[in-house]
């Protein structure tokens, strides 16, 4: 569910922004001022982030609680993963299992001049929810080929689309994006003030994922 931001929280051209209503497990306690529940934050951070974690309940007998890394990728205000139709993850969200997804962004090293002040910059979002399994063939292909775009986009035109038994093997879960927000961390340093004297360097290390020189296949 969206609602209009107040109207104090607009975009540059006054139109107001939606945000996601709050719920008792979106609510920021600690450093409330960090979080947001602004849709346009929230899939800015999915669309960016190469790899999310998958938290759920697996096990009947004796429960525990799984964790696995996946890629995520957005199509409107869905965050979609994908897997083998066979893998415990796809059968246990498939077959009613709530999730909680985290996808997570590191901007920078934080350097203090005392070690409880050092941080991280980062932009994060936490989703949870009951998935949809994507059965339709053609919507399964679009969700599929969205992914490759994610990747590298104008991909999808160019290479061979999934056969009948790939489609079959790959499952694609839908996840709404409306119990879900974001939590952001930028800036310098905060020391306290009688450290500020102290001889030691304090700022912003960058970080950024950077993709390689590519590597030709020899095959």
């Amino acid at each position: 569910m969206t609602v209009p931001l107040p109207p104090s929280e607009t975009t540059d051209d006054a139109s107001p922004r939606a945000v996601l209503a709050q719920t008792p497990r979106t609510r920021a306690v600690r450093r409330g001022d960090r979080g947001s529940h602004d849709v346009a934050t929230i899939h800015a951070i999915i669309d960016e982030a190469p790899v999310c974690h998958v938290g759920f309940i697996d096990g009947t007998d004796s429960p525990v609680p799984v964790v696995i890394p996946t890629v995520p990728w957005r199509v409107g205000d869905e965050l979609l993963i994908h897997g083998s139709s066979a893998s415990r993850m796809i059968r246990r969200l498939q077959s009613g299992g709530e999730a909680c997804i985290t996808v997570s962004l590191i901007d920078a090293w934080v350097l203090a001049r005392s070690a409880f002040n050092h941080s991280v910059n980062y932009r994060s979002v936490v989703l949870f929810g009951r998935p949809r399994l994507i059965d339709d063939e053609t919507e399964k292909r679009a969700a599929l080929d969205a992914l490759v775009e994610k990747i590298e986009p104008g991909r999808a035109a160019r290479i061979r689309a999934p056969n009948a038994q790939e489609m079959k093997a790959t499952a694609v879960l839908a996840f709404p994006i409306a119990e879900a927000s974001a939590k952001i961390r930028s800036g310098p340093p905060c020391d306290d003030a009688e450290d500020m004297d102290l001889p030691v360097w304090a700022g912003v290390v960058p970080l950024s994922l950077i993709a390689g020189t590519p590597v030709r296949d020899g095959g």
